[in-house]
């Protein structure tokens, strides 16, 4: 059998429509979704099957929903014949993916999860209304010339995603700025992305404490499998240090290349991407081309899966 790793995506990943046809295959997928809709006191499972977009993509929405759907794709998984070919050894996600995967590793139940996330989505959207701004992408830039540039005009570096690809965070202004200025210092393209905030940048601090409390009352054990963190590219097995680094990592920047590379150090050569999308594929593919990517996210990959 296979040693694989879990990854699972963060925030934008999500979809109109996004593990309808999981809920209508598995039981297992099924039971996750009436769970959340118990727990959330919201129609999260029609949010997630029928939109609207706009509504879905809230952060206060979009991330329960993703977690959700990623946990309804994780447990369809292990209850098809797919399960049997491959050893789970390690668990990782990207930002909000981070709580999946700690979902995955046994160190945290669904139930508790998914009331943190909702938490965090909406302390989070609530930051981004009383601090504007925005995060923009960089292409082909020297890190050591983001990081200079950034600290002339008030930015942050949010993601260090993959090689040539760093994300940047700030007062919209001041992206804005970065983004003209960037490319005399180097940069192919400058992308704005579409986000409703200044994530994983200082402007969030207010997110980050009031998140604290309901972390530090959270029942957190020890992982089951090797479970890296975004904050410090570490395998962490201490509850203390997973929460403190969860806590960290709304206001701080994200250093999924390195948790990568980590696994691959490691002997993992295959990742299983588990949820909505297939934005981490691309980002492992551009980390190492010689790493195997396969989604589950949705039925056909399943289906096409079991036939191979």
């Amino acid at each position: 059998m296979v040693e694989i790793a879990y990854i699972f995506p963060g925030q934008g990943a999500q979809f109109s429509g996004m593990g309808k046809d999981l809920y209508d295959n598995f039981p297992a997928a099924k039971e996750v979704f009436d769970k959340a809709n118990s727990i959330l006191k919201i129609d999260i499972k029609k949010l997630c099957f029928e939109g609207p977009q706009d509504a879905l993509s809230t952060t206060a929405n979009s991330q329960p929903a993703i977690l959700t759907t990623s946990i309804a794709a994780l447990r369809a998984y292990e209850s098809s014949p797919l399960a049997g070919q491959y050893i789970p050894k390690f668990s990782l996600g990207l930002s909000l993916g981070e709580y999946t995967s700690l979902v995955a590793a046994g160190a945290i139940s669904f139930e508790d999860a998914l009331v943190l996330v909702r938490k965090r989505g909406e302390f989070m959207e609530e930051a981004s209304r009383k601090n504007p701004g925005s995060m923009a992408c960089v292409l082909g830039m020297d890190l050591k010339a983001v990081e200079d540039l950034c600290k002339g005009i008030g930015c942050e570096i949010a993601n260090l995603n993959c090689p040539g690809q760093v994300v940047v965070s700030g007062k919209t202004n001041n992206v804005e700025l970065f983004a003209s200025l960037a490319k005399d210092k180097g940069a192919k393209r400058v992308l704005m992305l579409d986000v409703s905030g200044p994530f994983h940048s200082s402007l969030m601090t207010t997110a980050r404490d009031k998140l604290k409390d309901y972390i530090d009352k959270a029942q957190f054990n020890s992982p089951k499998l090797n479970f890296i963190s975004n904050v410090d590219a570490k395998i962490q097995t201490d509850p203390v240090i997973i929460k403190a680094n969860l806590i960290k990592q709304v206001n701080s920047k994200t250093l999924w290349e390195e948790s990568v590379r980590l696994a691959a150090q490691n002997g993992i050569k295959t990742f299983l991407e588990i949820g909505p999308g297939q934005v981490l594929k691309g980002l492992l593919k551009k980390i190492d081309p010689k790493l195997e990517v396969k989604n589950f996210g949705v039925l056909q990959d399943l289906q096409v899966a079991t036939v191979q």
